[in-house]
């Protein structure tokens, strides 16, 4: 049995708030402050500074996907790592974008030479992990996402996953601390790749 990588993107493998950031400038006269925690207060207006509303932060989001997915650039190392990882693990990517945005996202992805199966969530993604771990027959699976939320929801429902913290972004990733229910923090492909790869070869599920 093959083991098992599910990834996220944004963030991941591909840059996203940079280019969210420079859409929202050009477009709707919103700054996007790196130092924020959460979108809905780091998106604010230019004339004033005040943050916008959470309707306003997710009617933005919803115009940058899928309209606006050619911004986005591969993060480094990230396309080689995968292909180095696929030659032993099967590899899933676990995005959380609305249904109708997969078919974008799963071309978007091969014109960065990236092409394996794409699954859209919504909310937390402990649910969805452990789906994905049992339809594979619950192999030893490693999961990479930029969000804490998300790892504390993967280590509820498949407490035996490994689970790495990743944030690509560079002038994101300095204000955000390391993910409290993640295994291990690194921002770089290389070195996750290297550390995926070890899990793989231990060859057991991670301890609760």
């Amino acid at each position: 049995m093959k083991p098992l990588l599910i990834t996220d993107c944004d963030e991941v493998l591909l840059h996203m708030v940079r280019h969210f950031g420079d859409w929202l400038g050009e477009h709707h006269d919103i700054d996007l402050r790196m130092d924020e925690p959460s979108f809905e207060t780091a998106m604010r207006h230019r004339d004033g500074g005040a943050p916008v509303t959470r309707e306003t932060m997710w009617s933005m989001v919803d115009g940058f996907f899928p309209a606006e997915l050619e911004r986005q650039t591969l993060v480094p190392h990230a396309d080689t790592a995968l292909a180095l990882l696929a030659e032993r693990a099967d590899i899933v990517i676990l995005t959380n974008l609305r249904d109708h945005c997969r078919e974008s996202r799963i071309a978007q992805l091969s014109t960065h030479g990236i092409e394996h199966r794409v699954e859209c969530n919504q909310g937390p993604k402990g649910a969805a992990v452990a789906r994905l771990v049992a339809e594979h027959g619950n192999p030893v699976t490693v999961f990479v996402d930029d969000l804490p939320s998300h790892h504390e929801s993967v280590a509820e429902h498949v407490p035996g996953v490994h689970r790495l913290h990743m944030i690509a972004e560079p002038q994101l990733a300095s204000h955000v601390a390391p993910a409290p229910a993640a295994h291990a923090r690194i921002d770089d492909w290389r070195e996750a790749a290297a550390w995926i790869g070890r899990r793989f070869d231990a060859g057991v599920p991670a301890e609760a």
